[in-house]
């Protein structure tokens, strides 16, 4: 199915960028907070983290809903990347970081295929500056967890 292109709304940037505010300041504080502190700012991020790949994860139920009969696969990916925030949280701070930061990759790559068949190729580039902070944040407190 290949769809009419679909612009990237003002308020979709102003809003995705801004999502990052979370990913750089827990970040930065998990850098610059004492050790015995460390440990909840990191857990918030991979939580943030585990929500945000969630989302990612959801917008092809959306996708899929729009179609008739609904793409398999793509309810099937819909639900990955929950899984794996979620398996993120129960595994140790250095494997859930590095899980997420490649779960987020995972979920752009996977964009990259899938957003041209909607007409949503617009987007890619502001996801692609999403991901790269947002994974960076992950793998920033990766290391000193």
């Amino acid at each position: 199915m290949i769809t009419q292109q679909c612009p990237l709304p003002r308020t979709a940037q102003v809003l995705g960028y801004a999502g990052l505010i979370p990913f750089i300041a827990l970040a930065g504080m998990a850098w610059t907070l004492s050790p015995s502190e460390q440990g909840l700012v990191t857990f918030a991020l991979r939580a943030y983290a585990a929500a945000i790949v969630s989302f990612l994860g959801a917008i092809h139920w959306g996708l899929a809903m729009r179609q008739a009969p609904a793409d398999t696969l793509l309810l099937w990916w819909g639900v990955g990347p929950s899984i794996v925030g979620w398996l993120s949280l129960l595994v140790l701070p250095i494997a859930g970081s590095l899980m997420l930061a490649a779960a987020l990759w995972l979920c752009f790559l996977v964009d990259r295929k899938v957003y041209p068949r909607f007409g949503l190729q617009a987007w890619l580039r502001m996801r692609l500056v999403l991901t790269t902070v947002a994974s960076a944040a992950c793998l920033m407190t990766s290391i000193i967890v």
